[in-house]
């Protein structure tokens, strides 16, 4: 019999559902874990007001059929006297998100090796969108002889392109508008690559003057193997453009597949 596990940290979206549907069609028993991990969340950052929707979230799991649903206390999940780290090094665990949210990485391996270990599952289901996340927990579970099988799944955008992201929430009317730049950028460079342009400085420049334009505050935009999440100065398919942003307040990440995912809808933004 074959468990599939979603980690989710609850509310929940379309996006997580998909993940829930994914799995309940390729395994016998399908889990939810629903937990705001306070490891993962830098220092000044938003755990506190994190999105919690917990109600809704169990209907919404229980209308898909998930068999079970669990929702760990922090004192369960992190018991006192708790001595044990799990580090993920190399170039998949260091710069973009580590550096800009230290410790973020330390945080989402612990809590991930230990769900890993709880379930006992045959799969785990991520979201694409969280890409340097996927790599690690891939990393991480080979390096320790999990026996899992991480399924990365699309990003499942809205009809405007802008990815699925429980911090939607927290965007202005104005600010949502802002923020349809990144899928924006991310079709610009996507049609560059699809006419030929191999530079990765003249795919991302695509990227970045769309974010310009919508003011938004650059935290990076780069271009990676998505094996090594390494750099690379010219692009061949299969690479990841990865973007992070802040539109006011909200910071937002984003990524495409060049050459493999399909170019965000982003008609709605305008420049002018």
């Amino acid at each position: 019999m074959s468990v599939g596990l979603v980690p989710t940290m609850g509310a929940l979206h379309r996006g997580h559902l998909s993940l829930v549907a994914r799995a309940m069609g390729e395994c016998d028993r399908v889990a939810v874990s629903i937990f705001v991990n306070p490891r993962q969340f830098a220092p000044g950052e938003d755990f506190e007001r994190y999105p919690r929707s917990p109600e809704s979230d169990l209907e919404a799991l229980a209308g898909a059929g998930v068999h079970a649903v669990y929702m760990p206390a922090v004192e369960a999940m992190y018991p006192a006297g708790l001595s044990t780290a799990v580090h993920v090094t190399g170039p998949v665990g260091e710069g973009f998100e580590a550096d800009l949210r230290p410790g973020h990485f330390h945080g989402v391996a612990l809590v991930v090796t230990k769900l890993l270990v709880a379930a006992r599952p045959d799969r785990a289901y991520f979201g694409q969108k969280d890409a340097q996340q996927c790599a690690v927990v891939e990393r991480l579970a080979r390096d320790l002889d999990t026996g899992v099988q991480i399924v990365v799944c699309p990003t499942v955008r809205d009809g405007d392109g802008l990815a699925l992201s429980s911090r939607n929430q927290y965007l202005s009317a104005e600010d949502r508008r802002r923020a349809l730049a990144i899928p924006a950028g991310l079709a610009a460079a996507a049609t560059r690559f699809e006419a030929g342009e191999r530079g990765s400085a003249a795919l991302i420049e695509a990227v970045t003057e769309k974010l310009r334009a919508a003011d938004a505050t650059i935290d990076y935009v780069a271009i990676v193997d998505p094996g090594t999440f390494m750099e690379v100065e010219t692009a061949s398919p299969g690479c990841q453009i990865l973007v992070a942003a802040r539109i006011g307040t909200t910071r937002l990440i984003d990524n495409l597949r060049l050459g493999s995912d399909a170019a965000p809808s982003a008609g709605a933004f305008h420049t002018t």
